[in-house]
């Protein structure tokens, strides 16, 4: 996952770095609330113009929610909630978080939850930790 985010770290670099200059157009801002609207982002449609800009978010937003767990669950007292194989990759996190809640759309409940919750549901539910 590190090389993943190495890239897409370099690729938003490179996009801050063509705005600075006033060589990029301005990229339409994406606020979510909930796991639902996640999940919208991260399948907008093909067709959509507004698709890179949404999918650059929903795996910024997963990266984010990795990070953080990473981080928090690094210290001596913090069991971590998702224990990915050191080969996965950020795209196999959406990925994951994709099919997980499609999987899970009728439940109101759940995909109304504030989005970190329900990236960290989706992934400790394919990569869980042993107790």
């Amino acid at each position: 996952m590190k090389a993943l985010k190495r890239a897409v770290l370099g690729i938003a670099a490179l996009g801050a770095t063509a705005l600075w200059f006033g060589q990029a157009k301005a990229e339409p801002s994406f606020f979510v609330s909930t796991t639902q609207e996640l999940y919208a982002l991260c399948t907008t449609p093909r067709d959509d113009p507004q698709r890179p800009e949404a999918i650059h978010y929903c795996i910024a937003y997963l990266d984010g929610v990795v990070d953080y767990h990473d981080a928090v669950s690094a210290h001596e007292d913090l069991k971590p909630l998702i224990c990915y194989p050191d080969r996965s990759t950020l795209e196999q996190g959406v990925l994951v978080f994709i099919r997980w809640a499609e999987e899970r759309q009728n439940d109101t409940m759940v995909m109304n939850e504030i989005p970190v919750i329900g990236v960290v549901r989706a992934l400790a539910n394919e990569w869980p930790c042993e107790s």
